[in-house]
Order: C-alpha cells, then sequence, then structure tokens
C-alpha cells in the first residue's frame, strides 16, 4: 500500500461525505480482523495506517520467555536479545509485520470488510438526516411497484409510499415525479427506510405552508385538519392580526393559492374553517355550509346535539355522512345531528317545553343541560332540585308548576 491508499481514501471521504477518521479506523479495524483470521485471536497485533508514507503498519508483540509455547505470542531471550540486548524476561517485543505477509485472502477480506463499514456509515448518515426531516414534504421519481406499495426515489435513498398512505384512486406511474411527506424514518437491515404520505392530515397542513405566505410565517395558524383523502378535507385556521382575513389568504387572489393544492390533491375539495374557542361557533362553522338552528353541549359525553331545519339535514349530514364525519374530527367531539321535527320528537319537546322555558324566561337549552328533556322530567322534579339547577325563585316555580298541569294534558291528548 502507498500513497494511493491516501488519495482513495480522501476521494471517499469527500465523494461519500463519510467522516476521514472514521474511515482510517475502519480500514484499521479491517486489517486487523484479517490478520487475526488468517493467524488466529492469540496473535496481539497493532494497526495503524501512516499518513506520511500512506502504508497500513502492522506490529505484532510477543513476550520474553525462557521456553517458547506458543510461538505467535512468544519469543526466546537468546532470540530477542539479538534484536534489543537490554531486553529482560516478561518483556513485551514489537516486530513489524510484512502486509504482503496477510496473503490475497486476507487482503481481499480486509477490502469487504472496508466495503461494509463504508456502507454502514454512509446508511447511518442517510437515517440521521433523513429523520430529522420528518413532517418535511419531500419529491421523487416513481420507481417500482412493491409488495407494501410504491418504491419511490428520492435520490440517496429511496421512499416507501404504503398503500394505506395513498389518495384512494390515485394511480401513480413508473418514471413520474411523486410528492409526499415524510412520515416515518425506520432502521432496517437493507438500510434506512423512509416512509412517504400523500393521504396524511399533515400533508394537508404542509402543502399549505407552502403555498401560503402567511401560514409559513405563522400570521394564520392551522388549528386542525381533518382528511377524507382524495375526496374532502376541513382546515380550521386562525389569525391574531385584524388586518388579515385567514380564509382569503388561504383561498388566495379568485382561489389561486387553494386551486394550487386542489390541483395536487387531485381534486379534493377543501372547506376553510375558522377556529373559535367557543365550542359552539366552531361547529357551526365546522359543518358549513349547513345552516344550525341550535346546539347542546354535553360535556360529560363530549357530545355535541346539533338541531338543524329539515330541508338543512341532507347539508349537515353530507354525502355518505362525510360533511359530519369530517366536522367532528376536526372538533374532537361527537356530534348528533337532528332536525327540528325530529329533535322535538326525540326529546318529548314539542311547543310544551318551549313554553314552559318561557315562563322560566330561561332558553330550551338550559333545560335541556339541567337535565330536563321533557314535561314528565320537570314534573317530577322537586322544587329544590328545580331551584337548585335552573335558579329560579319559588315564585317562579310555582308559575312553572301551574304551566307544566296546564299543559301536560294538552301534550298528551296529541300524542295520543
Amino acid at each position: 500500500m502507498n500513497l494511493e491508499l491516501k488519495k482513495a481514501i480522501d476521494q471517499i471521504s469527500k465523494d461519500k461525505g463519510i467522516d476521514r477518521a472514521q474511515l482510517i479506523t475502519t480500514l484499521e479495524d479491517a486489517v486487523r480482523t484479517s490478520v487475526e483470521r488468517r493467524y488466529g485471536d492469540d496473535l496481539d497485533v497493532e494497526v495503524r495506517f501512516n499518513e506520511d508514507t500512506g502504508e497500513i503498519d502492522i506490529y505484532q508483540f510477543k513476550i520474553v520467555v525462557e521456553e517458547v509455547e506458543n510461538e505467535l505470542t512468544q519469543i526466546t531471550l537468546a532470540e530477542a536479545r539479538e534484536h534489543d540486548p537490554s531486553v529482560g524476561l516478561d518483556d513485551e517485543m514489537g516486530f513489524r509485520m510484512k502486509i504482503d505477509d496477510l496473503g490475497r485472502i486476507a487482503a481481499q477480506s480486509a477490502k469487504q470488510v472496508i466495503i461494509q463499514r463504508m456502507r454502514d456509515a454512509e446508511q447511518e448518515q442517510i437515517y440521521n438526516e433523513y429523520k430529522d426531516r420528518i413532517g418535511e414534504i419531500v419529491s421523487g421519481i416513481t420507481q417500482r411497484r412493491d409488495k407494501g406499495g410504491w418504491i419511490i426515489n428520492l435520490g440517496r435513498t429511496e421512499a416507501l409510499l404504503p398503500k394505506d398512505e395513498q389518495i384512494p384512486k390515485e394511480h401513480n406511474k413508473r418514471g413520474e415525479r411523486t410528492q409526499a411527506l415524510i412520515i416515518d424514518v425506520k432502521k432496517d437491515g437493507r438500510g434506512p427506510q423512509v416512509i412517504i404520505s400523500r393521504a396524511h392530515r399533515d400533508y394537508l397542513a404542509a402543502l399549505f405552508r407552502l403555498e401560503v405566505p402567511e401560514v409559513d410565517d405563522g400570521t394564520v395558524q392551522i388549528m386542525g385538519v381533518a382528511r377524507d383523502p382524495g375526496s374532502r378535507a376541513k382546515v380550521a385556521v386562525l389569525t391574531r392580526d385584524r388586518d388579515v382575513d385567514p380564509v382569503g389568504a388561504c383561498v388566495g387572489v379568485r382561489g389561486s393559492r387553494i386551486q394550487n393544492i386542489v390541483q395536487e390533491l387531485h381534486g379534493e375539495r377543501i372547506d376553510i374553517v375558522v377556529w373559535n374557542q367557543d365550542i359552539t361557533v366552531y361547529a357551526k362553522n365546522a359543518l358549513a355550509p349547513a345552516v344550525i338552528t341550535k346546539i347542546v353541549v354535553d360535556e360529560a359525553e363530549n357530545l355535541l346535539e346539533v338541531t338543524v331545519p329539515d330541508e338543512q339535514l341532507t347539508n349537515a349530514i353530507g354525502r355518505k355522512g362525510q360533511n359530519v364525519k369530517l366536522a367532528a374530527k376536526l372538533l374532537g367531539w361527537k356530534i348528533d345531528i337532528f332536525s327540528e321535527s325530529r329533535y322535538k320528537e326525540a326529546n318529548g319537546i314539542g311547543r310544551g317545553l318551549e313554553q314552559i322555558a318561557s315562563v322560566a324566561e330561561i332558553s330550551v337549552e338550559q333545560l335541556i343541560k339541567a337535565g330536563f328533556q321533557n314535561l314528565d322530567d320537570l314534573r317530577d322534579a322537586s322544587d329544590e332540585e328545580i331551584s337548585e339547577k335552573l335558579s329560579l325563585t319559588q315564585n317562579r316555580i310555582a308559575e312553572l308548576r301551574s304551566a307544566i298541569s296546564f299543559l301536560t294534558p294538552v301534550i298528551e291528548g296529541n300524542e295520543e
């Protein structure tokens, strides 16, 4: 070996981006492994790369003894003193070995170890690079179909676009450029496995950051995303800047920004929803374009009971329940949708409970929230319970009792 080896190390370090010191250590370890394979583990050797000569220096160490039992590790005192007259028993002496003594097989073995170590180092570097890029959009060339999905060539490595991370009915073609979001990076025996997605909700959020400067700089915040990939999505947005319309910023002039995103997602319909801390206001925004009559909040059950005009029921639920399903995902609440007629029927409200609410000068929602779902609930409740739950005076409770007595026969007669 000579200065050509030094040049090769420098070139590999530059081309592969592998630390030079790590390469030299790998080379020294590979040569040491080859020597031990040929002569056995008992051999005590030290391997060093000589920066000046570009040579691999190998030193074999032996113990000075009176009688040799192992020629690989021991040397007689007489023989040792031929090299160094001052040596004594139990001293350790080092002898330089010639690299040619490794032989062709050992040299080939060293080469294989070096190649494998280089590959391991490169894969570790790729893993460290991509694990820090989770949540980032990448682009690559669709290469081939694998049993787990499509393999996308990212340049330095390949990524897997699994079947369940693809947009339904979207067809990939070999040689086409594909854009997706990195959602995971796994260590694998064959190298780092980069997992990407086009169906993930974070991909949609990342596209907004890419297309909308106000989202990218934080002026407009994305508060939540719910997707039915390839079909429809809802994105909740918020801004603290009074001069900025968050919906308008996301849509862009004549819809230019949102259209770029829709085109990338092959026609996925996107609703921009204004986020609100008040769950009832937020729910009304999320269920648009449906018109909402009223919303009853059940915090204990994390449930919203939403009432809409009869003619708005289809809009509220959406095709195959899509609108209400996406709204529930966005809000993180369960949602029950009722038409006005169905709500009154289901809760026994009718005009009776509404009139009771009018007498008590409170809303129907307050009655329901307090646990009074119908006239029977109010009739069976004690004055103390009504007072505690509705904060009514005794005079108002008496008026309420009179109204219940008056209305009950009417309601029961209607039910018959």
